[in-house]
């Protein structure tokens, strides 16, 4: 099939259902819509994007086809993909220094303007605007209800080629497999050590199983994380939202992980406490009116200005396909597949320490402990098992609104996407950088990481109101890393 400006072939209207989370993602009262800044290294044609899209648009159902009334089902529809590029007219003269600031401004634009649902839930902006490090930037929006992080990199990875070699689609990702539940050191010892760890283990697993989904649902009901700097009111939702992204490498994290036999998930979990527990002390500073000289030339303060018992819980994507690997987007499109297409992840609550240490690899620590914990539980498929449950019984707007209210009481959410290894082009249009994010949360901040080429890109999407300054969040992951990195090598550990 090819489309054009015309109808497909296919006349008849093919529907299928959204996934649970699909229908929650785009209930009007949540609706939330991802955003994804990419960075290339040269002037993007459109022409080359628009041709692109008439020949490969169809191929995948998600961007052909619109919701159902009731938003149910998708509806295969005809496509006119000119309804869905947008190049503004930009004054090159009037931005010279100011590229990135006319980026940020666009893209928070975007937020308070709704897709159009009578169409794919879909649309790419084209912005020829130099910045501080890219040539061009790409901006691609699309109801989260089409896909979740995992499906959109299988889709980058299906529509570019390796800079390297053009000739070659981009299929280095990094192998990724779910660990096994008996450690090394017991797999060659005998049948009664193993069974006698298994039960223990077993046993565990139920008891933390209860106790988070316990608390999963006191969370809906009225357990609210400490009102902080960081935490959005009741109509967070409805202010414009503002992105600011920085880069940083990705074998800096590779070897704090080594160095503290940690997951890379691990390390940035740390990096994340430790930032924001900076971040907060300062605001907690101004906001007591202290001595502005107990500052360090860096920003950085010496005394601790946090309150004690501040409850601060972060959201966490998991992936609940059976296969986690990336897989070909062609693959992922077939029915039965280990590895769909699609929205099939669910959530956990991470509990942040947020405290200034003394020493800066007890963060690291720290989100360890939390994550081995986390892992060893089975709270994510229960959770996405409720919200199927409470869709079925007492519709979308009740499952919506369920899953809203425990954004509401928690103060962020953090995620990771795995990206290319080697560096990537679009039909001859390099990409520096891919800088995702999202929007209609009921959250004051979210952060995303994203690794490509070599790096990782820290996107930290927030309400402007509540947090004015994302930039200096971004400043104290990076000085984090750099004084883990630093610790690590005086004690001959790297």
């Amino acid at each position: 099939m090819h489309i054009g400006n015309g109808r497909m072939e296919n006349k008849e209207e093919d529907e299928e259902p959204l996934s649970p989370m699909a229908r929650v993602f785009q209930s009007p009262d949540i609706d939330i819509c991802a955003i994804i800044n990419i960075g290339f290294k040269t002037k993007i044609n459109p022409d080359v994007v628009l041709d692109a899209l008439r020949h490969n648009v169809y191929k995948h159902p998600r961007f052909s086809s619109k919701l159902s009334e009731n938003g149910a089902k998708w509806i295969e529809t005809e496509v006119n993909v000119e309804d869905h590029v947008v190049v503004p007219y930009i004054d090159l003269e009037e931005t010279c220094e100011g590229g990135q600031r006319l980026v940020d401004d666009y893209c928070s634009r975007l937020t308070m303007t709704p897709l159009d649902r009578s169409r794919p839930l879909w649309d790419i902006h084209i912005l020829n605007v130099k910045t501080s490090d890219a040539e061009a930037v790409g901006v691609i929006r699309f109801n989260h209800a089409l896909a979740d992080g995992m499906s959109f990199i299988s889709l980058v990875l299906a529509c570019t080629h390796k800079t390297s070699n053009p000739n070659m689609l981009s299929t280095a990702t990094p192998l990724v497999k779910r660990r096994t539940t008996v450690p090394h050191s017991l797999e060659k010892t005998g049948w009664f050590l193993r069974a006698i760890f298994t039960i223990g283990s077993t046993m565990r697993l139920i008891w933390n199983t209860i106790v988070d989904v316990l608390l999963l649902v006191a969370t809906v009901l009225f357990l609210k994380d400490t009102k902080t700097p960081l935490k959005g009111n009741a109509n967070v939702r409805r202010n414009p939202r503002r992105f600011y992204h920085r880069t940083i490498s990705l074998d800096d994290i590779k070897l704090i992980k080594n160095a503290m036999n940690m997951t890379i998930n691990d390390v940035l979990l740390g990096i994340t406490q430790a930032a924001l527990s900076s971040y907060m002390n300062r605001q907690y500073l101004v906001s007591q009116e202290q001595d502005k000289n107990d500052e360090l030339e860096d920003g950085s303060v010496l005394t601790s200005y946090l309150p004690d018992g501040i409850r601060f819980r972060a959201g966490c994507t998991v992936n609940l396909r059976p296969d986690i690997g990336f897989k070909p987007l062609a693959e992922m499109m077939v029915k039965d597949s280990k590895c769909r297409w699609g929205n099939y992840f669910s959530f956990i609550i991470l509990p942040l320490s947020i405290a200034l240490e003394t020493d800066p690899l007890v963060y690291l620590e720290k989100s360890k402990a939390i994550m081995a914990r986390k892992k060893h539980s089975y709270q994510a498929a229960l959770a996405y098992f409720f919200i199927n449950i409470i869709l079925k019984v007492l519709g979308a707007k009740a499952a919506s609104l369920a899953f809203n209210q425990h954004l509401k009481n928690i103060t962020t959410c953090v995620s990771n996407v795995m990206g290319p290894m080697e560096e990537i082009s679009f039909h001859g249009h390099p990409i520096a950088y891919i800088s995702p994010s999202s929007y209609g949360h009921s959250q004051a901040l979210l952060i995303h990481y994203t690794s490509y080429a070599g790096e990782v890109t820290i996107t930290v999407g927030v309400n402007p109101t509540v947090v004015p300054d994302p930039h200096k969040i971004c400043d104290d992951m990076e000085e984090s890393l750099k004084t883990m990195k630093a610790v690590l090598r005086e004690r001959g550990l790297l």
